[in-house]
């Protein structure tokens, strides 16, 4: 219920009392389950994290099991955009046994890096895509693909927003920049030993 009104009203909206009157419960008996609205909606993102499906098709090379996996999170970003935006705003918003950052640790063992780098390759993953994310949800990318050189209509009124599939087209081009990326620094550790 608690997602139900997140996605409805957005995280700042959810009050106890709003979560208690939609459950048709007192108030106070949330307290019995729950010791406030923060563990609320960390309970909230756990559900919403556990709902991910890793890209778990071994047989296909890692480039594609990474886009797989990246696609997949978008999605699920997608369907909870309010939650997913507060989300982003926590450190902790991670933790080592989601099933986003195994997908990811594995899909970069896939691709024979070292396993002293996976962590740290994976935490600069999961920073460009959060930015990524954060930035479409918001409406940031879509603004941003509208500033000058663009011209303004000649009422003085910001452009209009990219197409969707736009902005589809610029998160498959972050993505072959991150799998370039992933390429080039796996390659330079192998001259390196």
């Amino acid at each position: 219920m608690a997602l139900q009104l997140i996605d409805a009203d957005g995280v700042e909206a959810l009050t106890m009392r709003k979560l208690a009157a939609a459950l048709d419960a007192n108030p106070m008996s949330l307290y019995h389950h729950v010791p406030n609205k923060d563990a609320v909606l960390r309970g909230v993102a756990e559900r919403v994290g556990s709902q991910f499906r890793a890209g778990e098709r071994e047989g296909i090379p890692w480039q594609d099991r990474l886009r797989e996996l990246a696609l997949g999170f978008r999605e699920l970003c997608h369907r909870h955009p309010k939650l997913m935006g507060y989300s982003f705003a926590r450190p902790d918003y991670i933790q080592p046994e989601d099933p986003f950052w195994l997908g990811l640790t594995d899909v970069l063992a896939a691709a024979k890096l070292p396993v002293s780098e996976i962590p740290r390759v994976a935490a600069t993953l999961c920073a460009m895509f959060t930015g990524l994310l954060f930035g479409e949800l918001n409406g940031a990318l879509q603004r941003w693909t509208t500033l000058p050189p663009a011209p303004a209509d000649p009422d003085g009124e910001d452009a209009p927003l990219p197409p969707k599939d736009m902005v589809d087209t610029m998160f498959s081009c972050a993505l072959d920049a991150v799998i370039v990326g992933v390429e080039t620094h796996v390659a330079r550790l192998r001259e390196e030993v």
